[in-house]
C-alpha cells in the first residue's frame, strides 16, 4: 500500500504566500542589480562567505574564507573570488561549468546583517588576476568571476536568534566528533580515526595557501 500523501505539504505558490504577510516596503526596496557603495563595503569587510551552486548531481553550498577583502570588487557589477587550496573535490567549480548561476552569502564577525548576492559565474585562469591575488607568494589555481545580478542585505534576525557571535554560546570543539572520527564513521573504520587527527593542525597550517 502507498502511504497517504501528507496533507500539510505546501505545493503551490498561492498556498505558500497565503501563510505569510506581504513583505514590507524596505524588504523589496533594498534589492539592487549592482553593488552600491554600502554593499561594496560589506563585501570588502567580509572574511567569510558561502557559495551556493547547482550541477548535475544537485545543489551544493561550500565555505570560502580568507583575510577581509579576499573577494575583490572589480566594479559595481563584478566580483572576483580566488579559489584557495582545499580538498581538491572542486564540487563548486564543476557545478559552475554545468550551471553558472550562483548564490553568495557574506558574513562579517560581530555583524548580524549578512549580504546576499545572486549572479552568473565563470572560471578564469587569467595570470594577471591570479598574480594580484597571491598570498604568502602563492596564487590561486583559478578565480571565480561573478557577474552580479541581484544584491540585498539580510536583516539580523537569524544571527540574533542563533547567537552566532555570542562567545558564551560557543561550543567546545572537543564536545563534538573530530575530523578523524567523522571520516572513520563514514568509511566504517577503513580511514580516519586517531591517526588522521594526529598532526592535523600542523597539516592545515602548512597548506592554507
Amino acid at each position: 500500500m502507498h502511504a497517504a500523501a501528507d496533507p500539510h505539504v505546501v505545493e503551490t505558490i498561492a498556498a505558500l504566500e497565503a501563510l505569510y504577510a506581504k513583505p514590507a516596503g524596505a524588504s523589496l526596496a533594498k534589492e539592487t542589480d549592482h553593488l552600491t557603495p554600502p554593499y561594496r563595503a560589506m563585501v570588502e569587510a567580509a572574511p567569510f562567505m558561502l557559495l551556493a551552486t547547482q550541477g548535475p548531481n544537485g545543489v551544493d553550498c561550500s565555505p570560502r574564507g580568507d583575510r577581509p577583502g579576499f573577494v575583490t570588487v572589480a566594479d559595481a557589477h563584478t566580483l572576483l573570488i580566488p579559489d584557495r587550496r582545499g580538498n581538491n573535490r572542486i564540487d563548486s567549480l564543476r557545478n559552475i561549468l554545468a550551471n553558472p548561476e550562483v548564490g553568495l552569502l557574506f558574513m562579517i564577525p560581530g555583524v548580524n546583517e549578512t549580504l546576499r548576492i545572486r549572479g552568473r559565474a565563470a572560471i578564469t585562469t587569467d595570470p594577471a588576476l591570479a598574480d594580484a591575488m597571491r598570498v604568502d607568494g602563492k596564487a590561486p589555481a583559478t578565480i571565480v568571476r561573478v557577474a552580479v545580478e541581484r544584491v540585498f542585505f539580510q536583516c539580523s534576525r537569524a544571527l540574533l536568534r542563533s547567537g552566532l557571535w555570542d562567545q558564551a554560546r560557543h561550543v567546545e570543539r572537543q564536545a563534538l566528533p573530530s575530523p578523524g572520527d567523522m571520516i572513520a564513521a563514514a568509511t566504517e573504520g577503513r580511514e580516519g580515526g586517531r591517526a588522521y587527527d594526529q598532526g592535523l593542525a600542523e597539516r592545515l597550517a602548512g597548506s592554507l595557501y
